[in-house]
């Protein structure tokens, strides 16, 4: 409802504000823009607005904003302009608009097509119109049929749209800023790391135990641990004591993007041992191809596919520090490719070399640069020469053997290979 403003029998500023206080709650309006900015004038006219104090002001000021309903940045540059120019005129000027093409009966239609076909993508849903146009022959969709994509969005964001539709966007995932998304470059250096995950088996709704597999590179120099659960809490300290079981400073630690290594905490004790993260590019499924040979060519080999149950993975975890590590970096030979490069500049690699991870890391030059502190290559010479090939293999399959008889029965598939 318009209320026409006739204040003349206000005539002092303590009049003014008690109106303003018996009038809270209560909106007023002006007719036009033209009235309000002629009313406007009037009253600062009339109270000598530009030799009032700065209280008596704010209360001129508030009993404006009130009865018109300018906001109070519209009042200040109002007032602005009256103080100025000594009046106020209501710019009569319109605008540029563009002509409205489509309309409530368009969006109407939008609303229906998308409704019937669970809302396709923009110019699936243009060429439904032109269908509709040009082969159904409904003129009814003869304006939608020439709508550009972009537009047919901006009415998707129509109040009248949204009124009568309701979908649904798939939740967007959330970059983690950890770990950088390349693939490691270790330039013939060792101590740059792939790791990956190795699940051993479901039984019914129970887990069974978790293997963290971890292959240097360049040496293939690979230790392999166990923990029962994958979460933070369980992975952070295994992943220091594997860490710390490399006779070598370790440079790069590079994953799949699993949260169980794209975690703060796995992030935080890198970066405490100053250890650069990367993780696997999209598309790439060649990044940590390395450590992901070794799960099936190691870990599957020695510990099969059958489900062993998550209390198993401290001894399991002793197993591989007291037997398995010592068999697969010491006695245990891997192939080593040597690269060719043909006449189109094609690279070939060919497995010629086949030596144990400690004799490839003895043979780098200047070796005792990438040894950590107190480690010597008279120590780990040591460790080699204690005993043969076949010696500490079969010791470790003894203890292998030893480690399977603790298990539940009823594990048919457990690797018991000999």
């Amino acid at each position: 409802m318009t209320i026409y403003m006739n204040d003349s029998h206000l005539t002092s500023i303590d009049e003014l504000a008690r109106f303003e206080e018996g009038a809270k709650g209560v909106e007023f309006t002006g007719k036009t823009r033209r009235e309000k900015y002629t009313w406007i004038e009037g009253t600062l006219r009339r109270f000598g607005y530009g030799k009032l104090s700065k209280k008596d002001k704010t209360v001129v000021k508030k009993h404006c904003a009130k009865m018109t309903g300018y906001s109070d940045a519209q009042m200040t540059r109002l007032i602005g302009q009256y103080r100025r120019h000594g009046r106020l005129v209501a710019d009569s000027s319109r605008r540029h608009s563009f002509p409205k093409v489509y309309t409530t009966d368009d969006v109407a239609l939008l609303a229906t097509t998308d409704l019937a076909h669970s809302r396709l993508s923009g110019s699936a849903t243009k060429k439904v119109f032109e269908r509709e146009c040009g082969v159904f022959g409904k003129m009814i969709f003869q304006r939608l049929a020439g709508i550009s994509v972009s537009h047919l969005y901006n009415l998707r964001g129509r109040k009248q749209y949204t009124s009568k539709t309701k979908f649904f966007t798939k939740t967007k995932p959330t970059t983690v800023p950890i770990g950088e998304r390349r693939k490691p470059r270790p330039d013939g250096k060792p101590g740059f790391l792939r790791v990956d995950t190795v699940h051993q088996g479901d039984k019914e709704d129970e887990k069974g135990v978790y293997h963290i597999n971890i292959v240097d590179a360049v040496l293939q120099w690979e230790i392999v641990g166990a923990v029962e659960k994958i979460s933070e809490a369980y992975l952070a300290p295994l992943l220091e004591d594997l860490l710390a079981q490399y006779p070598f400073v370790i440079l790069g630690f590079h994953s799949d993007n699993g949260s169980e290594y794209i975690n703060r905490v796995v992030a935080e004790l890198l970066t405490r041992l100053l250890i650069a993260q990367t993780k696997s590019r999209p598309r790439h499924c060649n990044d940590n191809a390395l450590a992901e040979g070794k799960n099936g060519a190691i870990v599957r080999k020695h510990m099969g596919y059958g489900h062993i149950e998550q209390r198993h993975a401290q001894p399991i975890n002793d197993f591989y520090r007291e037997h398995f590590n010592v068999y697969l970096n010491y006695h245990r030979p891997c192939g080593f490719a040597t690269t060719t490069v043909d006449g189109k500049g094609k690279e070939k690699k060919i497995y010629d070399v086949y030596e144990t991870p400690y004799v490839r890391l003895r043979a780098i030059p200047g070796v005792a640069q990438y040894l950590k502190s107190g480690v010597t290559i008279e120590s780990l010479e040591k460790i080699a020469l204690a005993e043969s090939d076949n010696e500490c293999a079969q010791r470790m399959q003894k203890a292998k053997q030893e480690l399977f008889k603790t298990f539940s029965t009823g594990s048919p598939h457990l690797g018991l290979i000999s």
